[in-house]
C-alpha cells in the first residue's frame, strides 16, 4: 500500500512529502525545488530504495487459531491419523495403558469433556492417550462399531481391550474409575495384543490395514464378520 509523509520546512513553512510503496522508497518535494532546513533538496537526485516486498510484510503476522480439541495437548496425547496408524500404536505400547479417544469437531459432549481429558493425561504421564477424529476416518470408526460420541476405548498389554464405553462431563467419574483400574502397575503376560482379532479382520477388509495382520479365520467365521461388523448405514449417536 501507498503512503505519504508531509515534513515541515522550518524556514518558510513550505513542506516535503516523503511518498512510499511496497517496492520502493521515493523522495518527492511538494513544490519543485525549496529549501529544507536551510539546504535545497533536489529529489531528481535520490535514488528509490528498493524494499523486499517479504521483509516489508513480514511484521504482519497472521496467527492461526488453534481448534479446541488441538488445545491443551500433553505429551502423551496423540493424534491418529490413519487405522494402521492405530494398531502400531497399540502393538508398540508395551505394557502401558492405552486410552483410545473417539471425537468429533462438531459434538458438544466431545468439546465440553476435552480440557478434563487433557488435565488427565497430564496427571497420567504414563498412560498414552491416542485421539481419533471421527469426522477424518469414518470408515475406520464404523468397523470397531463406535456409534457413539464421546466414547473410549482402554487397553492394557497382553489382556487387550479392558474396557468400552461413551462419557459425558456428567459421568466423568467412570473415567476416572476406569483409568485407576487399569493404569497401576503390574507384570506383562506377553507383548500387548492390540485391537480384536475380528476388528484386525474388518478394518483389512476394507483396505484400512496391511493384510499380513490378518488372523486366519476360516471363510464361515470371516462371512460373519464382514455381514455383521460394519456398514456405512449406521447411524452414529453424538452426546
Amino acid at each position: 500500500a501507498d503512503f505519504s509523509i508531509t515534513i515541515p520546512n522550518s524556514r518558510d513553512g513550505e513542506s516535503l512529502r516523503v511518498c512510499s510503496s511496497i517496492g520502493s522508497l521515493q523522495f518527492k518535494e511538494s513544490y519543485s525545488s525549496k529549501e529544507f532546513l536551510g539546504k535545497t533538496l533536489d529529489g531528481s537526485h535520490y535514488k528509490p530504495l528498493k524494499l523486499d516486498p517479504v521483509n516489508a510484510q513480514s511484521s504482519v503476522c497472521i496467527s492461526k487459531a488453534l481448534k479446541w480439541w488441538e488445545k491443551s495437548l500433553e505429551a502423551n496425547m496423540i493424534e491418529i491419523h490413519s487405522a494402521q496408524q492405530l494398531v502400531d500404536a497399540l502393538l508398540n505400547a508395551g505394557d502401558k495403558l492405552v486410552v483410545v479417544d473417539f471425537y468429533a469437531p462438531g459434538c458438544g459432549g466431545c468439546k465440553a469433556l476435552h480440557p478434563k481429558i487433557c488435565q488427565l493425561a497430564e496427571l497420567n504421564p504414563n498412560t498414552l492417550f491416542l485421539k481419533v477424529n471421527y469426522e477424518q476416518l469414518k470408515a475406520m470408526c464404523y468397523a470397531l462399531h463406535v456409534h457413539v460420541l464421546p466414547f473410549f476405548r482402554f487397553y492394557r498389554g497382553a489382556e487387550g481391550k479392558v474396557c468400552s464405553f461413551s462419557c459425558t462431563n456428567a459421568t466423568i467419574k467412570k473415567f476416572k474409575g476406569a483409568l485407576e483400574k487399569y493404569g497401576t502397575e503390574r507384570c506383562s503376560l506377553g507383548p500387548a495384543k492390540g485391537l480384536d482379532e475380528t476388528e484386525i479382520l474388518a478394518l483389512s477388509s476394507i483396505g484400512q490395514i496391511k493384510r499380513d495382520l490378518v488372523p486366519s479365520f476360516d471363510k464361515v467365521e470371516e462371512e460373519l464378520v464382514l455381514n455383521n461388523g460394519f456398514k456405512e448405514g449406521n447411524a452414529m449417536a453424538v452426546v
